[in-house]
C-alpha cells in the first residue's frame, strides 16, 4: 500500500481536507460536512471494505440517493481502491439486479432509504456480496440473509486509512451503466486517467478555488454528477445538493447557499423560462453557468444569461464513453446566437488533447464543413463496454495510432466549431438521459407485442410507442413501467394492425408520425 494519491479521482480530496479541514466539503440533507470529517469518514469505511474483502476491492456498488450516504459513499471505495458502481433506488428491480450482476461487486454501500429493497436484491445474486450500513444500526435492518453486514457501529469503530491501495491510472474510477439497444443496461467503465484528464482540462478552464460552491442537480447514476462532486473536492469547494423540487425554482437556494457553479441538464433553464421566472439578475451570485446531457435551446441560453449577469454561460457536450464532456461553447450574447443551428447553441470545441474525426457512414473524413459522425480520440476515451467485446468493436475503431469512439451524433464544422444535427441511430435524450429506443422496444415485445416501435412524438422529449399484434396497450405501459426507468416509460401506446414500411422493407417511421398525428387530430 502507498499514500500516493496524485493520479487517481479522490486524491485532492484528502489534500484539502488536511489542508482546509474546517471547510465545508458537502451540504446536503440540511447538513453541512467539513473536509476533516468527510475525510475522517470515507477512511473509516474505506478500512472496512478492505478488511471486510480481504484485499482491495475492485467494484462497490453505491445504493444510496442524494444523501450524505451517497455522496461520501463513492469517496470511500476509491480511497480503497475500488471503483464505484452508482444505483438508483427508483429503477425498477430487474434494472438494479441486472447492474449487480454484471458489476461483480464486492460489496454494497447502501442508505437507509435504499435499504428496504436490498433483501429481495441480495437473494437473486448468485454471490453475496459484503453490506455496509452507514447509517443504520443492524437490528433496525431487514432481515439480509446470510449477507456479512457492517452497520453503522463497526463503521463508527473502524480505524481511518493512513496507507491506500496501489490503484494504476487506467483501473476503473467509476463503472456506470447507460441505456442498451439489446434490452439491457450497457456497462461504461471509466479510467482514473480518463477522469483525470477531464477534471485538468475543466480546472485549466473555470479556475475554482475554495471559495467556490457548486450545484449538485444531478441523479449520481448521471456521469454529470462526478463534475460537481469532484471538480468541487480536489479544488476545495463545496457542492451543494439540492432537491429536485428546488430545481422548479432555485433563485433562494441560490442566494441562501451563494452558489457560484451552476451545472445542470438544460432543460432545467428551458422549463424555467417557459414559467417566465428567469427575470432579469434573479442569479448574480453565479459566476459560472455550465448545461449538458442534451441540446441547449438558443432563447433557454438568452434568458439564462439575463437572470446570471455576473455568470458565464457555456453548452458541453460529451457522452459517457467520453468522461462526462468532450466539448464546449461558450455563450456570447452578441456572436453566438448567428452561430445557432436549428435554434440549438452549438458543442463547441474539443477540450485540450482531444482529438475529433467526422466521418460518413463508411467511417471515411468528410470534408470541413460536410455533416457526419462525430468520433473523439484522445485521454478521456473509456477503454470500451463492459465485459462487452461485440459492442466495444462496434462503437470503438482504431486509426493512426488512436482509439476513436463513435458518438452517433450527427456534427458539422462551422466557423472554427462543432454544431451538432442530431442522431444518426436510435439514441436519443430525453431529460438529459441518453436513452436507447431499442431498450423500450425490446421491453414491449417481451412483454407480447409482435412488433414495436418507438418514436419521438408528439416532441422532442415525449416517447411514444407503436405496436402491432396486442390488444392490451395499458398492460404493454405496465410492463414498461415495470422494468425501465421512469424517464423510458412510453407516454402512450397506440397498437396498428401492421407496421408500414418502406421501399427497402423497413418500418417507415415518418409514416408512423403520419398516423399518431391523424389520430391526434393535428394533421
Amino acid at each position: 500500500m502507498t499514500t500516493a494519491l496524485n493520479h487517481r479521482l479522490g486524491g485532492g480530496f484528502l489534500h484539502h481536507a488536511a489542508l482546509l479541514p474546517d471547510h465545508v466539503a458537502l451540504t446536503a440533507q440540511g447538513r453541512d460536512v467539513t473536509y476533516a470529517e468527510a475525510a475522517d469518514t470515507a477512511r473509516r469505511w474505506a478500512t472496512l471494505l478492505v478488511e471486510a474483502v480481504g484485499r482491495r476491492p475492485r467494484r462497490v456498488a453505491v445504493f444510496a440517493q442524494r444523501s450524505v450516504t451517497s455522496y461520501l459513499g463513492v469517496a470511500a471505495p476509491l480511497l480503497a481502491g475500488a471503483a464505484f458502481v452508482p444505483l438508483n433506488r427508483k429503477y425498477p428491480r430487474e434494472r438494479t439486479l441486472t447492474m449487480l450482476e454484471r458489476a461483480e461487486v464486492d460489496a454494497v454501500l447502501a442508505d437507509a432509504a435504499s435499504l428496504p429493497q436490498l433483501p429481495e436484491l441480495l437473494r437473486s445474486l448468485p454471490r453475496r456480496p459484503i453490506v455496509l450500513l452507514p447509517d443504520t444500526l443492524r437490528a433496525d435492518a431487514p432481515d439480509l440473509g446470510d449477507a456479512r453486514v457492517l452497520d453503522a457501529a463497526d463503521l463508527a469503530a473502524a480505524t481511518a486509512m493512513d496507507r491506500f491501495p496501489e490503484v494504476s491510472s487506467q483501473d476503473p474510477a467509476y463503472l456506470l451503466f447507460t441505456s442498451g439497444s439489446t434490452g439491457a443496461p450497457k456497462g461504461v467503465p471509466v479510467t482514473h486517467a480518463n477522469v483525470r484528464a477531464f477534471l485538468d482540462a475543466n480546472q485549466d478552464r473555470y479556475a475554482l478555488t475554495p471559495d467556490d460552491r457548486l450545484t449538485q442537480t444531478f441523479e449520481q447514476t448521471f456521469d454529470l454528477s462526478v463534475f460537481d462532486l469532484f471538480m468541487a473536492w480536489e479544488h476545495g469547494a463545496r457542492v451543494c445538493a439540492m432537491d429536485p423540487l428546488e430545481l422548479l425554482a432555485p433563485f433562494k437556494y441560490l442566494e441562501r447557499n451563494q452558489i457560484t457553479v451552476w451545472f445542470s441538464v438544460p432543460s432545467v433553464a428551458a422549463v424555467l423560462r417557459r414559467r417566465g421566472v428567469l427575470k432579469p439578475g434573479t442569479m448574480p451570485t453565479l459566476r459560472w453557468s455550465l448545461f449538458c446531457g442534451e441540446a441547449l435551446p438558443r432563447a433557454a441560453a438568452e434568458d439564462w444569461q439575463t437572470a446570471a449577469p455576473n455568470s458565464v454561460v457555456e453548452n458541453l457536450y460529451g457522452p459517457t464513453e467520453l468522461t462526462i464532456a468532450c466539448t464546449v461553447h461558450r455563450w456570447d450574447p452578441r456572436t453566438s446566437p448567428a452561430q445557432c443551428v436549428h435554434d440549438n447553441v452549438p458543442i463547441g470545441r474539443p477540450y485540450p488533447g482531444l482529438h475529433p474525426l467526422v466521418v460518413d457512414e463508411e467511417l471515411a473524413p468528410v470534408p470541413d464543413g460536410g455533416t457526419g459522425e462525430l468520433c473523439m480520440a484522445g485521454p478521456q476515451t473509456a477503454p470500451g463496454y463492459w465485459r462487452a467485446p461485440e459492442l466495444t468493436a462496434e462503437r470503438f475503431f482504431e486509426r493512426d495510432g488512436r482509439t476513436y469512439y463513435r458518438t452517433g451524433d450527427l456534427v458539422r464544422l462551422q466557423d472554427g466549431e462543432f454544431v451538432c444535427l442530431g442522431r444518426n441511430d436510435q439514441q436519443v435524450k430525453i431529460g438529459g438521459h441518453r436513452v436507447e429506443l431499442g431498450e423500450i422496444e425490446a421491453v414491449l415485445r417481451r412483454a407480447g407485442a409482435a412488433e414495436a416501435v418507438c418514436l419521438l412524438w408528439p416532441d422532442t422529449q415525449t416517447v411514444s410507442a407503436v405496436v402491432s399484434g396486442a390488444n392490451a396497450p395499458d398492460a404493454l405501459s405496465d410492463a414498461c413501467a415495470a422494468g425501465l426507468p421512469a424517464y423510458m416509460v412510453p407516454r402512450s401506446v397506440h397498437v396498428v394492425d401492421a407496421m408500414p414500411v418502406n421501399a427497402n422493407g423497413k418500418v417507415d417511421r415518418p409514416a408512423l408520425r403520419r398516423l399518431l398525428d391523424e389520430r391526434s387530430g393535428n394533421s
